[in-house]
């Protein structure tokens, strides 16, 4: 494990523990962040090839802690309607990303981050009304785009919101569906060969430091102004994404 980190200085490690607890605590407040943030650090460092089977080993335990932490609010129906509709597409496109270059991979983490800022405020705009069928609809769009993307957590949030949960429960009830969704990712990529020690070890570092942003972010849901702490993590999201996709071009 020690040897997974052999070409990574203490600073970039203090640096991702950081950057990995603020999204955990963001992630918890509003059910999206977490995985927007992470690849702003992982790919310069890492390069873009480990970075989506990084974050879906983390989910793991960052999504274990709003378990916990928002437990009595999960709506179990929910959970396995989305699950149904969503499983298979997020295997299919797990697999097509491991058939993707380095560039590529890094375009599509990119652009995919940049269009999360806008498709956020187009399905909330929407006002949309979702009854069983339409959740299922929903979760299989959501699923194609988690399986080999980041900041595809949007599209599930919005999904639940227009089934009708609000608040505590659609973190909650998100944070379930996601460890499933990992669990299905990570048995493609395990398959395919896409996961390694450094893998392993850097999901495990951010899984750990970012559990207790869960409980964090409990705090603060009752005082934080979300529009706030939106508006930063917009701008952030889009200047990343923006940077990726023109530094692999410049490849």
């Amino acid at each position: 494990m020690l040897a997974a980190f052999a070409d990574v200085s203490i600073y970039q490690l203090l640096l991702v523990a950081g950057v990995a607890l603020c999204a955990s605590v963001l992630g918890g407040v509003a059910g999206y962040g977490s995985g927007a943030l992470m690849p702003l650090v992982l790919v310069p460092m890492l390069g873009p090839e480990p970075v989506i089977p990084i974050i879906a080993m983390a989910g793991l335990l960052t999504n274990s802690g709003r378990v916990f932490a928002f437990l009595r609010h999960v709506s179990w129906r929910r959970v396995v309607l989305v699950l149904a509709g969503a499983t298979l597409p997020c295997m299919v496109t797990a697999y097509g990303y491991t058939l993707l270059t380095g560039k590529a991979i890094q375009i599509v983490i990119g652009v995919m981050l940049m269009l999360t800022v806008p498709l956020r405020y187009a399905m909330r705009k929407s006002a949309m009304v979702l009854g069983d069928r339409g959740l299922v609809l929903g979760a299989a769009g959501y699923g194609a785009a988690v399986g080999g993307t980041v900041g595809a957590g949007v599209i599930l949030l919005s999904v639940l919101m227009a089934a009708g949960l609000q608040g505590a429960a659609v973190i909650a009830t998100d944070a379930v569906i996601s460890i499933a969704i990992g669990v299905a990712r990570l048995s493609v990529f395990g398959v395919a060969g896409a996961i390694g020690p450094q893998t392993i070890a850097f999901a495990l570092l951010i899984g750990l430091v970012a559990f207790p942003g869960a409980f964090l972010a409990r705090a603060f849901v009752a005082r934080m102004p979300i529009h706030v702490h939106t508006a930063i993590l917009d701008a952030v999201v889009l200047f990343g994404g923006a940077v990726m996709v023109f530094g692999a071009l410049g490849r």
